[in-house]
């Protein structure tokens, strides 16, 4: 979705969305999927650091160091992550949400000069107020997605996943369905909310496409309520972690 403003702290972007969507003519029906790149989402939130104010610690220098990183980014980091999973030349590490990845989803990229964005607090809530915002705004319910991009350990490149959702259930479970063949599904669970995530980033682009919001139309996926958290494998059944 082309014709949104650079997003600033405050501003609601339910409405937002809805008035670039009026400029292009795109009118929101029900079932619609809203996939929202985590960047302005959390420039909304007020979830952009100015590291210009930072202080680096003295662990943040070390690590910096082994890193080839900014001190103060990797301060930011630190602030942001529950446990360091892995560092070698890249800081993997769990975030305060549960989820595993780079630099605890701290990213320099599309923000202005000198600062970084964090990961919105709570994404879920951040998507469920879009939602609603749209749904006060129009009258119609959408799904909505915060999309971020994660790598993945046994596959080159980075993909859009989904660190939060509302109207949806992130998983669509198909086991006991057949397949063409008749046989029955025994494991089929799919990742939908992720998989919706990584066909929005593709359409989106991810360096000055300027095209921050992308709008699904006819996926298949269980309304109803939901959690990015629920595509996260516990620790239990992880293999590799």
């Amino acid at each position: 979705m082309c014709g949104m403003p650079k997003v600033k702290r405050g501003d609601n972007l339910g409405k937002l969305i809805l008035r670039a969507a009026a400029v292009q003519g795109l009118e929101f029906e029900r079932g619609d999927v809203a996939v929202v790149t985590q960047s302005i989402v959390s420039k909304a939130e007020g979830r952009a650091v100015d590291l210009r104010r930072v202080r680096p610690s003295d662990l943040a220098k070390q690590l910096a160091g082994q890193l080839g990183k900014d001190p103060r980014e990797v301060e930011v980091i630190l602030h942001e992550l529950k446990e360091i999973v892995r560092l070698r030349h890249v800081l993997i590490a769990r975030t305060l949400h549960g989820f595993v990845c780079a630099n605890a989803g701290v990213d320099h990229s599309n923000v202005e000069k000198n600062h970084v964005t964090t990961l919105p607090a709570d994404p879920d809530a951040s998507a469920e107020r879009i939602r609603r915002s749209i749904k006060r705004a129009s009258g119609v319910d959408v799904a909505v997605i915060v999309s971020d991009s994660h790598g993945r350990p046994f596959r080159v490149g980075a993909v859009g996943v989904a660190v939060g959702v509302a109207g949806m259930r992130p998983l669509l479970d198909l086991r006991g369905k057949r397949d063409l063949y008749g046989k029955k599904l025994t494991s089929k669970v799919i990742a939908v909310a992720d998989a919706l995530a990584a066909a929005g980033v593709a359409a989106m682009g991810e360096a000055s496409e300027g095209t921050p919001v992308a709008v699904i139309k006819g996926a298949t996926y269980e309304r109803g309520k939901g959690r990015a958290r629920e595509l996260v494998r516990s620790r239990e059944r992880d293999l590799f972690g």
